[in-house]
């Protein structure tokens, strides 16, 4: 099997199950027009993302990693008329695509966008008590996916689910070897799932125009 062919299909079946959005679409052109990594979540994992916040029923998202808000957009719409995004990002770049594109989507008063190091705003977030979130999508600089994953947790209830994506690394994630600082930050955010019993994990190993990389799953424990 090769990328042209995972390409193919998902092309298809998105061209099937997922309707034209003019408002998704002027986001992504945006980011791109402002020379943003081409890295944003694809349309079916997007709309993996807001069916599985309206499943969960999500009244406050955490987010980590708002790139230029693609995946901001998907989740923001599950949610309620009264609920909230909080979305973390590192770079003011980002940021200020992010919060155009947000504002281009009608969402502005539902999402919270917060500028800076994460592992500086978690603490901040902690101290508000903008938590517990019931989903928390993490999808940011994979060396420090460890300590992202302790704080949703910490920033979690029974029952939420925490999502973070690419987990895989082409497969290189099975590499204990590896001198990859990115597939470090992985092994070491596994074993800390591993290691934590207040959590039910499983990984998805995907496919797709973005090549061959997954997505873990987990659950805060009742």
């Amino acid at each position: 099997m090769s990328q042209k062919l995972w390409t193919k299909v998902e092309e298809y079946v998105d061209g099937l199950l997922i309707p034209t959005d003019a408002v998704l679409e002027a986001a992504r052109k945006a980011s791109e027009d402002a020379g943003l990594p081409t890295i944003a979540v694809t349309p079916s994992q997007g709309r993996l993302l807001h069916i599985m916040t309206k499943m969960q029923g999500a009244r406050r998202i955490l987010e980590l990693g708002t790139l230029g808000g693609y995946s901001t957009i998907w989740m923001a719409r599950a949610l309620p008329a009264d609920g909230r995004l909080v979305t973390l990002e590192f770079a003011a770049k980002h940021f200020e695509v992010a919060r155009e594109n947000i504002a281009r989507a009608g969402l502005s008063e539902r999402v919270d966008q917060r500028l800076g190091p994460a592992l500086d705003t978690l603490p901040k977030l902690e101290a508000e008590g903008a938590g517990p979130f019931d989903f928390v999508f993490i999808d940011a600089d994979k060396e420090n996916c460890a300590p992202y994953f302790e704080w949703a947790v910490r920033l979690s209830r029974p029952g939420t689910v925490i999502m973070v994506d690419n987990v895989i690394r082409d497969g290189e994630v099975a590499n204990a070897e590896t001198t990859d600082s990115l597939v470090a930050g992985i092994r070491r955010f596994n074993e800390a799932v591993a290691a934590e019993p207040r959590v039910t994990a499983t990984t998805v190993q995907t496919v797709g125009s973005k090549g061959y990389d997954g997505f873990t799953l987990i659950r805060v424990n009742d």
